[in-house]
């Protein structure tokens, strides 16, 4: 590379294999010196990472990378940013390096990485290949990543739905290849998973019976090479600052967006948890409990199974001087929101799915909350009404 200048690195993620391959290949064809690399993390029962470095013409070279701490993803991270700096030193110029991550590798982790550590180097995109028809069935699977081989570590507790959600909400792009078992509906569905996305459409990925479709293989190279904010987008995914969906209804598919002020009511909730999770392909959002004023919960569900987790406080329980620490994109979110009794505290939950039942997931919402009595009573009696949650918490 020219001195000062930095390598741009796309990084291309997603569980529908072969559609991420047909992304790639995409790029390589289009994209005049780019080079792929992309690590095998199925050979890591054998110890090892096997590591694949290709330009259009085919493969120029393959290596091994040595497991890490029991952790292919952690091998994952070691090799991958010592061999980008390579590309960028070498004699030949690298115009564009092309991470083809494995199946389950979730993007947000490798995008930081590279921004992280690797000198020269600079995330330029950050792209999910999907296959439409695969939308639904990836996203009502609850199976363990651990029992489809795809686990990268044998304290990897992630489900298929999860990881492919999250892979699919993180990416400012995705890039869908054509699949003629694809249906309005499908495409429904992914466009109400993620409103914001810009969504390209590639042809047909190997070995399906699908044409060439609208190639946008010019529209995928720009978008490669259009930039990435790697902060910027940790951000948007913090739930306090999330841009969840908004209210969608089109070909069977509805997006419904529940917003309240009054906490939950935490027994009543817990007991409900089993049939939320699985009203809906997808939840997600922030919620309060009225045992826990001072603290923000994420919720997010997918194939029928369900994530709590404590990310921190709400900002209206922080004193003056804690506030100076608070990002602005924090600060603007709330202020947005803001409540002059509670604060930014509030229940804020979108379901994502064909055919939902949406009367009937608010009646089981605002039957979770506090009632007129026991909202009147005060926080001091929310305080001491008994926890629910403290096993999901870990508390």
């Amino acid at each position: 590379m020219a001195a000062g200048s930095r390598l741009p690195v796309a990084i291309v993620g997603g569980l529908h294999g072969d559609a991420r391959k047909a992304v790639v290949q995409r790029l390589l064809e289009t994209v005049p010196g780019s080079v792929a690399l992309h690590h095998d993390l199925s050979t890591a029962a054998r110890g090892t990472v096997v590591r694949t470095v290709r330009d259009a013409t085919g493969t120029l070279s393959h290596g091994e990378a040595p497991l890490v701490n029991d952790c292919a993803c952690c091998a994952l991270r070691e090799d991958l940013v010592p061999e980008l700096e390579r590309l960028a030193d070498a004699a030949v110029p690298t115009r564009l390096a092309i991470v083809e991550l494995w199946d389950s590798v979730e993007p947000r982790a490798m995008a930081e990485v590279v921004a992280a550590h690797g000198e020269g180097l600079v995330v330029s995109s950050v792209i999910t290949a999907v296959d439409p028809a695969l939308v639904l069935p990836y996203l009502g699977n609850g199976d363990d990543l651990a029992d489809a081989g795809l686990a990268a570590a044998s304290s990897d507790r992630r489900t298929i739905a999860d990881t492919w959600a999250r892979q699919v909400e993180y990416a400012p792009v995705l890039a869908l290849v054509d699949n003629p078992l694809a249906d309005d509906e499908d495409r429904a569905l992914l466009a109400q998973l993620h409103p914001t996305a810009h969504r390209i459409r590639i042809g047909a990925a190997p070995g399906s019976d699908g044409g060439s479709g609208d190639d946008g293989a010019g529209a995928l190279a720009a978008a490669a090479l259009a930039g990435f904010d790697v902060e910027a987008a940790a951000a948007r995914q913090h739930p306090a600052c999330a841009l969840l969906p908004q209210e969608a209804d089109d070909c069977g598919v509805t997006t419904y967006v529940w917003h309240r002020r009054r906490p939950f009511h935490p027994g009543r909730l817990y007991e409900a948890l089993e049939e939320l999770c699985c009203a809906a392909a997808r939840s997600r959002g922030r919620f309060w409990l009225a045992d826990r004023p001072d603290t923000l919960l994420a919720w997010d569900a997918a194939g029928g199974a369900l994530c709590v987790e404590s990310t921190g406080p709400w900002l209206a329980s922080l004193s003056d001087d804690d506030w100076e620490g608070v990002p602005p994109l924090r600060r603007a979110a709330a202020a947005l929101d803001w409540d002059a009794r509670h604060g930014d505290r509030c229940q804020h939950l979108v379901f994502v799915s064909p055919a939902l039942d949406r009367d009937g997931i608010e009646r089981l919402l605002e039957s979770c909350l506090l009632t007129d009595a026991e909202y009147g009573a005060g926080p001091d009696a929310w305080k001491r009404l008994p926890p629910a949650f403290d096993t999901l918490l870990e508390v």
